[in-house]
């Protein structure tokens, strides 16, 4: 499974969900908190011009008060509904409640917002900016459906108060719909960028998961193959056995004998498959963990030939190849990667470079590097990571003992 929680859409989810990053990504982080800020950008445009009207058209302290308490409520209730839905953790029914909430102080605001700056000389619809503000958001917090009903009744409202309220019902629509389509591209985009970069990285992982299980689904078919047919054949031999041991104790014999010569063959051949499973092609796995790469967007080059290898030795660099491999898929976000191979003298050395390690350093208690160690050590080898200004190096030495 991702590392990062997810939320699936449901039939009550909201059509944009934001996932919030491991703390140890600040690439991501920082991806987040620009759509966090652009959406602070919405809510602000969204309340300032309705506040300044509130401040130089309207004389009346009463009014004053009440249309900045309107401003107030739905400014809160919209900066509440789009955290909401840009932050995991919370339940279904809360974000439904800030929703809701959103849309209950928007239409509360009507009577609150609408009188204010009634009759100034070049005043501005004051609600019509609030109605940009729901036509802005509500694509983002519902369903396609009842966001364009929404969106249309908040013009509709506009109108009707622009007209009433001595305005043009003209200007009142135009407002309410052209800023409000301003302000959903402000965070419109960038959302669908962040969900496009969490599709990638998503991706990714799948693809390094499916490589692992297309693995295993090879050495499961290979080892059904091996044993179902000599097993058939035991059970057989070993049932006729069964019924012949009192009739015919000669030929009971020879057939329980004919079981055990069976049973022998397939631990044998199934030795086999297991020793050609774990003795890995290095030249195969290479080039495996080049493509792979390769296909998940990360440039990677694979330099040196260390010429033939004994067994054991190919077998442990092979190892850490797939190791090295699997961390630069699953735990960084690399753009290139570069493998050499170097045979000095008796001593052959594996190098894999990459730049995606981050603020990341090497975890001592990691299992899968501490068990390369251990590994590479019982064949008295070493192995060494470091990272520096980003780049995470890997170096694997082993003997070379010729048999």
């Amino acid at each position: 499974m991702p590392r990062w929680r997810r939320w699936e859409r449901g039939e009550d989810d909201p059509a944009v969900v934001i996932d919030a990053p491991p703390a140890d990504d600040a690439r991501l982080r920082r991806a987040r908190a620009a759509v966090l800020g652009s959406l602070a950008v919405s809510v602000a445009s969204a309340a300032i011009w309705p506040a300044i009207v509130v401040q130089r058209d309207e004389p009346r302290p009463l009014w004053q008060v009440l249309g900045g308490a309107g401003i107030l409520a739905v400014a809160v209730t919209q900066a509440a509904a789009l955290y909401a839905c840009a932050t995991p953790g919370l339940a279904a029914r809360t974000r439904r409640r800030f929703v809701v909430a959103f849309l209950v102080a928007a239409a509360a605001s009507v009577p609150l917002v609408a009188p204010v700056g009634r009759g100034g000389e070049g005043s501005w619809e004051p609600w019509a900016w609030l109605g940009a503000a729901v036509v802005g958001s509500v694509p983002l917090l519902v369903r396609a459906a009842p966001a364009a009903v929404t969106a249309a009744a908040a013009t509709g409202v506009s109108a009707v108060l622009g007209a009433a309220t001595g305005g043009s019902a003209l200007t009142a629509a135009v407002i309410t719909a052209g800023i409000g389509v301003s302000l959903l591209a402000v965070h419109g985009l960038p959302v669908v960028l962040w969900r496009l970069v969490l599709e990638a990285r998503d991706g990714r992982e799948a693809q390094a998961r499916l490589a692992i299980t297309e693995e295993r689904l090879r050495f499961a078919s290979d080892v059904h193959d091996l044993l179902g047919h000599h097993l058939s054949v035991i059970a057989l031999k070993a049932e006729l056995a069964e019924r012949l041991a009192t009739a015919d104790p000669e030929r009971a014999a020879r057939e329980a004998g004919e079981v055990r010569e069976l049973a022998s063959s397939a631990l044998a051949e199934m030795r086999e498959v297991v020793h050609g499973y774990r003795s890995v092609d290095l030249a195969a796995q290479l080039d495996a963990v080049a493509r792979v790469l390769g296909s998940s967007g990360v440039r990677c080059t694979v330099d040196g030939d260390p010429g033939p290898l004994p067994g054991p030795v190919a077998t442990g660099l092979a190892a850490a190849v797939r190791e090295a491999g699997t961390n630069v898929l699953r735990h960084s976000r690399a753009r290139w990667c570069r493998i050499e191979l170097v045979r000095t003298g008796e001593e052959v050395r594996l190098t894999v470079v990459n730049d995606g390690a981050g603020d990341a350093r090497p975890d001592a208690h990691s299992s899968g590097l501490q068990g390369l160690s251990e590994r590479l050590a019982r064949s008295g080898g070493r192995l060494r990571t470091t990272v520096a200004d980003g780049v995470f190096t890997l170096d694997a030495v082993l003997p070379v003992r010729e048999p």
